[in-house]
């Protein structure tokens, strides 16, 4: 059973940093590629960053670049997600997402598991 648990979420000042994690159980975690996502109340579920399985190849959604950064550790089978210079437009609920293959999606569609989320709240 594959599982995956966000962690480090909480509230923070504009300008300030979170560390997301997530840890991935019960799937071959090299070859997944592994994504972050995003939703706000009232608002679709949008990518914001993802990781290809065995090389650090990634890719971010426009607003992320420049102060996100995506990047999995395959030895404890964990992604992550440095945020730097948060918004208040960051605010959302992050999921942390799995692909069964290594190639990089943008499309939720493509993300076969999914975590729970963990709660970012950014105040003005």
């Amino acid at each position: 059973q594959v599982q995956l648990v966000e962690s480090g979420g909480g509230l923070v000042q504009a300008g300030g940093s979170l560390r997301l994690s997530c840890a991935a159980s019960g799937l071959t975690f090299s070859r997944a590629a592994m994504g972050w996502f995003r939703q706000a109340p009232g608002k679709e579920r949008e990518f914001v960053a993802a990781i290809r399985g065995s090389y650090d190849f990634t890719q971010y959604t426009d607003s992320a670049k420049g102060r996100f950064t995506i990047s999995r550790d395959n030895t404890k089978n964990m992604v992550f997600l440095q945020m730097n210079s948060l918004q208040p437009e960051d605010t959302a609920v992050y999921h942390c997402a799995a692909r069964t293959l290594p190639f990089l999606r943008i499309g939720p569609e493509h993300y076969l598991y999914w975590g729970q989320g963990t709660q970012v709240t950014v105040s003005s």
